[in-house]
């Protein structure tokens, strides 16, 4: 089983680390990666909150690869700004963020990381047919390396985000000359409507998910329990197995033959002293086999 936490790069100590990483660079991710549990994990190549390109030396690119090769499975994703909005019918902020994604896909071709996840984001104003025309059509303006490959992750749906409807992403998906995959949260795809909080639940989901986008382009999941009710559109994750979702649903994901192949990176909150660590342990427990 390949699980893995989305951890920063940082050279402070953060919440979930028992020590401070020994580097002052983007190596820090293996380390706490393996101090976590994990074997392959998400990374920001930078704050998500500003726009800012990644800054990497040599010196740093070549160690994190030496030290993903040497301690841990894969695969690394990158996950993108937050700033970027590839469904804006805005000019300016259009530009911007095929520029920070132009940015992420070379920094991942760098450093060897095979995926950069994206949401959607909002159409404010332009449609849902609008806003998907928009983002296909912003994908195809990058020069994606060979050996990366841009996930389109599934969203909660609030407001006028779109990809909280797995036909969104199946959309962009035919509409884009790229070639795109797909990651899934499951605390998004829960709140967009998805009651994935059963085994049967599971079992249907996955197989409207294979119908409309089709399981060969689910490359990574975003293993989430959600702080809020099914279709409530609310994005708030909670630990693995006490949130809404719960112990059945996390479990019949985890354990679903179709999924066991796939990445699971988690995006869980720290509290009530547990971290990345207990999580991972967590979804090391609910694996039936163990493995």
């Amino acid at each position: 089983m390949r699980v893995g936490a989305h951890v920063s790069m940082s050279s402070s100590k953060v919440t979930s680390d028992e020590t401070k990483p020994p580097h002052g660079n983007i190596a820090n991710a293996v380390c706490r990666q393996v101090a976590f549990g994990g074997n392959c994990g998400q990374i920001f190549t930078t704050s998500p909150q500003v726009w800012q390109d990644p800054d990497l030396s040599d010196e740093e690119v070549e160690l994190f690869v030496n030290e993903t090769d040497e301690k841990l499975d894969g695969p690394w994703v990158i996950h993108s700004s937050y700033l970027v909005n590839l469904c804006t019918p805005k000019d300016d902020l259009r530009a911007k963020s095929i520029a920070s994604m132009q940015t992420e896909v070379d920094a991942a071709d760098e450093l060897g990381i095979e995926y950069v996840n994206v949401h959607l984001g909002a159409h404010t104003g332009a449609g849902v047919e609008g806003g998907l025309d928009n983002a296909a059509s912003a994908l195809d303006e990058l020069d994606i390396p060979d050996g990366v490959t841009v996930l389109i992750e599934s969203d909660a749906g609030s407001g006028t985000k779109l990809g909280g409807d797995f036909e969104h992403l199946a959309t962009v998906l035919d509409e884009s000359e790229q070639d795109l995959d797909v990651c899934i949260d499951t605390a998004h795809a829960f709140a967009a409507g998805y009651d994935l909080s059963t085994e049967e639940g599971v079992e249907e989901t996955i197989e409207e998910f294979d119908e409309v986008v089709g399981l060969e382009h689910l490359k990574c999941i975003h293993l989430n329990d959600s702080k809020h009710e099914c279709g409530t559109n609310k994005d708030e994750h909670a630990l693995i197995g006490e949130g809404y979702i719960g112990e059945e649903g996390m479990s019949a994901i985890i354990n679903h033959p179709e999924l066991e192949d796939v990445p699971l990176v988690l995006e869980t909150p720290t509290e009530d002293g547990k971290g990345f660590a207990w999580n991972i342990a967590r979804v090391k427990e609910l694996r039936e086999n163990g493995e």
